[in-house]
């Protein structure tokens, strides 16, 4: 008997213990609690910190947060109202403000972002379909000049610019639009659309394919440019060069000329004046000068002993 009492007083206190831990729950700073009974929601939300009681194992608690959250959509590919194809990539931050409408109408977090989802990218896809690309990537009309940005050159090709497209909303108000009309829906789940934003815009991939061709054969086009100007004015260089050296030896040439004529002319005027003093000497001494200079070693040259090439040699006294 005194085994059965005891384990009988055990079970008691077991069942005391769960009875009196599903009794209380705790509230936390962050958190918004629901209170259901046999499903139903009861009461008003508990968004103050501090020990709660509750009817155990009858009501349920259902906790949410108050903090701001975050949602991040997928890439949308959207085409602008000037057929640009492109890819917007979202963000937003939501929360809950009414604890018991999100329970009863959404219930869990999944639903909640897959209500995201819905409104969101229809908005956005209305909006982005409206207006041109200009609109979603520029804020305002305003270019950076050359001299604002500290010398960095924006472009090689600044002469060839063509007038920007004048922005009407921007992407910041297409953004606001975007929050304002989406948030209408917001209400009915009991969740508030805080913010709105387009983290990233770019090209399809086939039409990004087409823009980067586009960019390699401009740039290869502006480098051909280039290249055949760099050969005229290498061609035009290398023919005032050509020219100038030219001329430099032309003149160089013509003043060695100039020299060479008067050295000849004060030559010959130097061996007219020795001629005209000794004529008979200058003979003699032109005729020993041939014959050493005589090509004697493998020629037979025959000449007669009155011939005048002997004649000096003839009159040597014996």
């Amino acid at each position: 008997m005194r085994r059965i009492g005891a384990f009988i007083g055990v079970v008691i206190v077991i069942l005391l213990i769960l009875l009196i831990s599903g009794a209380f729950y705790t509230v936390r700073e962050w958190d918004q609690v629901v209170i259901t009974q046999f499903g139903r929601a009861i009461g008003k939300p508990k968004t103050e910190a501090g020990l709660r009681f509750k009817i155990p194992f009858i009501q349920d608690i259902h906790r949410y947060e108050k903090r701001i959250m975050r949602w991040d959509g997928d890439p949308k590919e959207i085409p602008t109202r000037d057929k640009r194809f492109i890819y917007v990539d979202t963000t937003a931050r939501w929360r809950i403000v009414d604890a018991q409408k999100f329970l009863e109408v959404v219930g869990t977090y999944n639903q909640a972002y897959a209500k995201l989802d819905d409104i969101i990218d229809a908005v956005l896809r209305d909006y982005v379909s409206a207006n041109p690309l200009v609109e979603l990537v520029r804020t305002t009309n305003e270019m950076p000049t050359v001299e604002e940005v500290e010398g960095k050159v924006l472009s090689p090709f600044q002469e060839e610019a063509t007038a920007p497209e004048t922005v009407r909303l921007g992407r910041e108000k297409i953004t606001r639009a975007i929050l304002l009309e989406a948030s209408k829906a917001m209400s009915a789940f009991g969740m508030d659309l805080v913010d709105v934003r387009i983290k990233r815009i770019n090209y399809i991939e086939r039409v990004r394919t087409k823009v980067y061709e586009r960019m390699v054969s401009e740039r290869k086009r502006k480098a051909a440019q280039f290249r055949s100007e760099g050969e005229g004015k290498k061609a035009g260089i290398l023919g005032e060069m050509e020219k100038e050296l030219k001329s430099i030896i032309s003149g160089a040439y013509r003043t060695a000329e100039e020299i060479r004529g008067g050295a000849d002319a004060e030559a010959t005027r130097i061996y007219g004046d020795a001629y005209g003093q000794d004529p008979a000497f200058y003979a003699f001494f032109k005729t020993l000068e041939t014959y050493k200079e005589a090509a004697f070693k493998n020629a037979f040259v025959i000449l007669g002993t009155d011939s005048d090439y002997y004649r000096f040699l003839k009159t040597i006294p014996k």
